[in-house]
């Protein structure tokens, strides 16, 4: 079987299918073009069918390759970690505008390293500093890290529990969705882990959390930024305003 037929077999989204073949052959999509009438080996086409059918089964690309793009970065991603979603590129955006220079800035619950190791790598003059509770999500991104050469302090804490001294910036991808959201059984969130997702909750305890910690971890004048759901804008203002 070449190229060609097997892509034309695959049961699952035509781009879907030409990325995870791409993977398998270790080549590029326009190389996928170019070679379409290469024959490939039963090994290969063993590989291949069993990627897609993983992927028929929901399980998502990015799992699937071990990697996902993120502010033109290449991030190495496993079922550790929560996926870098482009949305959260505008933290690394507003973070970078806000960090003076020289700058310190401490991502809290990190995962794949995707917003300290992007902002590290806009911003090298920054001391940047990550913490995740989870040992292996900071396995991933201290291989993040070192495979775009940034120097990123980890360490391994529940929130600030393990965190000393105060930042210019405090930035934040939380796990932000209620327990009851329905689309936690949709989709790729199936497959990513629950802890990086929701509190168990109605989505707000690690917010409060940040934001409670945040004044004592702050240098005056700085900046706490964080992701929050799309129906979550008033408690988390809320909040904010109650801590000063």
């Amino acid at each position: 079987m070449n190229i060609e037929g097997l892509l034309k077999l695959a049961l699952i989204d035509p781009l879907d299918a030409r990325i995870l073949l791409a993977h398998a052959l270790k080549c590029t999509r326009v190389q996928l073009v170019i070679r379409s009438k290469d024959e490939l080996t039963p090994q290969q086409v063993t590989e291949v069918s069993e990627l897609l059918m993983r992927r028929m089964q929901g399980e998502p690309i990015a799992y699937l390759t071990g990697e996902r793009e993120f502010y033109g970065l290449r991030f190495e991603v496993t079922p550790d970690v929560l996926i870098p979603r482009p949305e959260t590129e505008l933290l690394v955006e507003l973070a970078k505008e806000r960090l003076p220079k020289g700058g310190s800035a401490l991502d809290l619950g990190t995962g794949s390293g995707a917003i300290s190791v992007a902002l590290a790598y806009e911003r090298r003059d920054a001391k940047v500093t990550a913490t995740d509770i989870s040992d292996a999500a900071l396995a991933v991104a201290r291989r993040n890290a070192a495979h775009h050469a940034v120097n990123v302090q980890f360490v391994h804490s529940d929130w600030y529990a393990n965190v000393d001294g105060q930042f210019d910036l405090i930035v934040s991808n939380p796990p932000y969705i209620a327990a009851s959201d329905p689309h936690l059984s949709q989709g790729d969130l199936r497959f990513e882990p629950r802890s990086a997702l929701t509190d168990g909750a109605n989505g707000m305890m690690h917010i409060g959390t940040l934001i409670d910690g945040a004044p004592a971890h702050l240098t005056p004048g700085g900046w706490l930024l964080m992701e929050h759901g799309h129906d979550q804008s008033a408690a988390t203002r809320a909040l904010l305003e109650r801590a000063g």
